[in-house]
């Protein structure tokens, strides 16, 4: 199966919500040798507070991005927040109900935002919104695209776009190649991995790390491997429901 039902996404969220709990410490551990700890701690409370805000309620996938976009933007600490808030939060415009057609993303034109056989999603509820390798990709790279209205950083910057950025290109070249859902997921997991290893050599050039200079190198940065966790979390929750 190559689709999900988008009412069948909270475990999607559920897994998310796990991978930064059961990595809090970790998470702080890395911020701390050039930042300032607090990464884990953050990132923790603002899952926690989705989990327990959300947790007996049925939610769909993109509901429940916007619900946890909305609390990460609005009530955690840090410049983490908000930047998290609206990847999330703007994953989530370009799946509705009022209508479909093309869109050209990263060269790639993409059809069928539904997975319906026409597109045709006017008369149909949001849950019913079936999300295939194609509408996943244009969620994920319209919230980067969203991302770089509000940031400068980019990839080499040692931030989480360089875990973000080869994630979609990946995914952008998955719906190009025509490849499957699963094989495209498991792509963009390898290249989340690779992005998120390759902040080790580099100097970092925004944020408290971006004073130590030289001295930010030899370490990942604390952004790109939580970027990590959430895009191989959010994955290996299509892959339960997909396989």
């Amino acid at each position: 199966m190559d689709k999900f039902y988008n009412r069948d996404g909270k475990v999607i969220l559920d897994k998310m919500v796990r991978a930064i709990q059961e990595n809090k410490d970790y998470l702080g551990e890395v911020d701390g040798l050039i930042g300032d700890g607090d990464h884990g701690m953050n990132m923790n409370k603002g899952f926690t507070l989705f989990q327990q805000r959300y947790q007996h309620q049925n939610y769909s996938f993109t509901e429940g991005l916007e619900y946890l976009g909305g609390i990460l933007f609005n009530e955690i600490g840090g410049s983490m927040g908000p930047i998290y808030g609206t990847l999330l939060s703007s994953m989530t415009e370009t799946v509705n109900t009022a209508g479909s057609g093309t869109e050209d993303v990263g060269g790639t034109v993409m059809e069928d935002i539904s997975g319906t056989e026409n597109g045709n999603t006017a008369n149909m509820s949001a849950g019913d919104i079936k999300i295939n390798l194609e509408v996943f990709c244009r969620m994920l790279s319209h919230g980067m695209e969203e991302l770089f209205d509000i940031i400068d950083a980019r990839a080499g910057d040692k931030t989480l776009v360089d875990t973000l950025y080869p994630a979609v290109e990946s995914l952008r070249s998955s719906v190009a190649e025509k490849r499957p859902f699963r094989e495209a997921l498991l792509l963009m997991k390898e290249a989340a991995e690779q992005g998120r290893d390759s902040t080790v050599g580099m100097i970092a050039r925004y944020g408290r790390s971006s004073r130590l200079g030289e001295r930010s190198r030899s370490v990942p940065d604390a952004g790109a491997v939580s970027c990590c966790l959430l895009l191989t979390s959010m994955a290996d929750g299509i892959l339960e429901l997909i396989s």
